[in-house]
């Protein structure tokens, strides 16, 4: 691959390889003690013009999304475009800085926010999932951590 990273995109290239996701806390799942475990990747798309997350394996047991990312040259936060297994489509937000990696949507009924944080040896990334139908009051929704595999 040739270096034609998107120069918007340069501060993401830590998240680049394979991952282990663990999601727990989650309010969707009936047992709340429960976790899910799945694989994950953050690659570039074609030669860095976008960053692609994949995570899970589609028609399998683990929740399965894929996220696109990218950056407006003229804005100031990221863009996400997110597709999971129940198809449901959304378009996100995003803010990457000092570490601390943000998402957010703002739509009426259903707004969502995502904040984590990256270890210094940028090998795991813990956070979590907030959710809101009025963007006053908000509610956990499950805890997401990623830890580098390769």
């Amino acid at each position: 691959m040739k270096n034609n990273i998107n120069p918007a995109l340069q501060e993401l290239k830590q998240f680049i390889g394979t991952w282990e996701m663990e999601i727990s806390n989650a309010s969707f799942l009936p047992d709340a003690n429960a976790t899910i475990k799945a694989s994950a990747s953050f690659e570039w798309f074609e030669e860095g013009e976008f960053l692609i997350l994949r995570q899970g394996t589609k028609n399998q047991e683990t929740p399965w999304a894929i996220w696109f990312m990218g950056h407006d040259k003229d804005a100031k936060n990221y863009t996400v475009l997110y597709i999971d297994d129940q198809q449901s489509s959304r378009v996100y937000e995003m803010s990457f800085e000092n570490s601390i990696w943000k998402m957010w949507r703002n739509v009426p009924q259903f707004m969502q926010r995502f904040t984590a944080e990256i270890n210094k040896d940028k090998n795991i990334i813990s956070g979590y999932w907030e959710r809101s139908v009025d963007g006053k009051n908000w509610e956990h929704d499950f805890h997401l951590t990623y830890k580098k595999v390769h």
